[in-house]
């Protein structure tokens, strides 16, 4: 008879589980002459539930947590296409993998061909970011139109008054190529670097300021929280700010920005040396308008910890903070969610009715700050805040010293990915509809689909989804019935970014797509959202960048609604579209400077 014998956990290895196997085991028939005394039980290793990490918080989440990591799936029995009806058959959970997960009838070849519906080209800029992420920015200076894209190891700075005749006018950091960066990039040394930003007009200050968040880099730095404790120890010792920093904008370039103020987000030790500060600083693209207040998101110390992510250790909320003086902003109160903190008996037992708990991969916790459909101080109230695997939520922020959770809503699980990423408020006030997804982070397609949830918040009190955005279409003519054959990551990243010029048009809301490219959807009845147009990319390939960047197509978008043009940022180069979904663009100026005055 054959015995099965599982894979244990480390923290169950060692001689004390060892002698117990061995206990177990029949001794031959000739050494059983007389009965033995009973042997004293040995003393435990351990103590039982105390899990083999060095860092308290982790520890104190594995103990309060149960084993439930998802079991790897088996590509052409488990998931993938289906011969009858060419349509992909997806995974129900994965782990999060960091390499390609091939399935039979994928492509074995990048799509060269670019699909379009009521899309055009007005030009391509190829290698004006990296091929992993971009933040976007936009800036007007004396009659000429400024396009910031950005992330922590590369700078470029676009002239785009005439969108389809764009100049780069300032380069900093790595360009890349089929040997990869022109630069070497560590993240566990940068310290100089532009964040997710925002770009406002100041009224106090008669100037542009641009707020960046700085937080503790989510890529590169530690694959498994579990067995890396170095790696953990560093994190919580972070080598650079965690927090934010405000510039005044004299001009378009860095040279002509001056640093006005620096605050971290451990605002119960606002004096704490870049080292000593708790948390995980500011993430994403701070929610500023130019006026009053500004909201990020932040886990504010180490208690925000109830998290899955394999990489990540925090839960992050949400801060609000008092920008009435740019120079000397002052914090207004933070928010949590049932769910986040470690220590707390009700987030804790709310945490363990989820049932991501335990599966160690799902993200827990905001990545983008809370969005409102109009600023605190022009009479906004209700905000939304995309909560990963905690679901979205409603706000209200009538009283920013004191906000009140209005409402939550939970979908069913979808890991790996990240779940409830981001929310989409420009259909609102119209509508009181929003948008909100989750991104997929793993290649292949082996994840769950990411949907667009069409959430009915027009009682914010009780949120409910109400529908779910249809998935792109394959173009006719294409080499492919699956977007998931093309390779590459497939599903929806976000749409509207946080300072785009002009204001959301009613009806349509664009969304980046990975190798579905750019999605535009017709949402004039957000409850029977359709397909209203499209633009896919051909996608680069090993003769353009190294093989292990390849696949992403657009992983983000910008939209310049004064203008008409859609901005989309790919692997290998930025795109300028128009479309009549959003009318004729404008080549020149546009009627007002951005930001807004």
């Amino acid at each position: 008879m054959s015995i099965h014998r599982p894979h244990w956990p480390a923290r169950f290895a060692g001689p004390a589980f060892a002698s117990l196997l061995l206990a177990g085991a029949a001794l031959p028939a000739c050494a059983q002459t007389a009965p033995a005394a009973p042997n004293k039980p040995a003393a435990p290793a351990a103590t039982p539930g105390t899990p083999n990490v060095q860092d308290p918080y982790l520890a104190q989440w594995l103990r309060l947590t149960p084993e439930r990591r998802p079991v790897p799936q088996k590509p052409g029995v488990d998931y993938g296409m289906d011969p009858a009806t060419g349509q992909f058959i997806w995974p129900k959970a994965t782990p999060e993998v960091h390499t390609g997960q091939k399935f039979p009838g994928e492509m074995t070849s990048w799509d060269k061909q670019s699909y379009a519906k009521n899309v055009k080209v007005l030009a391509f800029y190829p290698g004006v970011g990296s091929p992993f992420h971009a933040w976007n920015n936009i800036a007007d200076f004396e009659g000429r139109r400024y396009l910031y894209v950005h992330d922590r190891d590369y700078l470029r700075i676009l002239d785009v008054t005439d969108p389809a005749h764009g100049k780069i006018v300032y380069s900093k950091g790595g360009v890349w190529g089929p040997k990869g960066s022109s630069e070497k990039y560590d993240p566990n040394t940068v310290q100089d670097y532009l964040g997710g930003a925002t770009i406002a007009w100041s009224k106090k200050l008669g100037k542009p300021v641009l707020v960046a968040s700085f937080e503790i880099g989510r890529y590169g730095l530690m694959n498994e929280k579990l067995e890396q404790p170095d790696k953990v120890a560093a994190q919580r010792q972070y080598n650079s700010l965690k927090g934010f920093k405000v510039f005044v904008m004299d001009g378009p370039l860095p040279s002509q920005w001056r640093l006005i103020a620096t605050r971290t987000t451990d605002y119960q030790h606002p004096d704490a040396p870049v080292g000593q500060q708790r948390g995980s600083g500011s993430l994403d693209s701070p929610e500023y308008y130019g006026g009053k207040y500004m909201i990020l998101s932040a886990a504010p110390d180490d208690t925000y910890g109830l998290t899955e992510y394999p990489n990540y250790l925090y839960s992050p909320g949400y801060q609000v903070w008092d920008m009435s003086d740019p120079a000397d902003p002052k914090f207004v109160s933070q928010i949590a969610v049932p769910g986040q903190i470690l220590g707390d008996k009700e987030h804790e037992e709310a945490y363990l009715m989820n049932p991501r708990a335990g599966n160690r991969t799902s993200w827990m916790g905001s990545r983008n700050p809370i969005f409102l459909s109009q600023p605190l101080e022009n009479g906004g109230k209700v905000g939304f805040g995309a909560m990963g695997g905690l679901g979205v939520y409603a706000f209200d922020l009538s009283d920013p010293a004191k906000p009140k959770l209005l409402s939550g809503v939970n979908t069913a699980p979808s890991f790996a990915g990240t779940e409830f990423d981001n929310a989409d408020v420009s259909q609102y006030a119209r509508t009181g509809y929003v948008f909100a997804n989750g991104y997929p982070m793993n290649r292949d397609c082996y994840e769950p689909y990411k949907d667009i949830f069409v959430i009915d918040a027009r009682d914010p009190s009780h949120l409910k989804v109400a529908a779910k955005m249809p998935q792109p279409e394959v173009p006719a003519g294409a080499p492919f019935t699956s977007f998931c054959q093309r390779g590459g990551n497939f599903g929806p990243k976000r749409a509207n970014a946080i300072g785009q010029p002009g204001q959301w048009r009613q009806g349509i809301v664009p969304y980046s797509f990975y190798n579905a490219g750019v999605q535009i959807f017709n949402v004039e009845d957000p409850a029977k959202p359709t397909i209203a147009g499209y633009f896919v990319p051909a996608l680069a390939d090993e003769s353009e960048l190294p093989v292990y960047t390849l696949g992403k197509g657009v992983f983000s978008i910008y939209t310049e609604y004064d203008r008409n043009i859609i901005w989309a940022f790919t692997e290998n180069g930025a795109y300028a579209l128009s479309t009549p979904l959003l009318g004729e663009p404008k080549l020149g100026m546009a009627d007002k400077p951005w930001p807004a005055r």
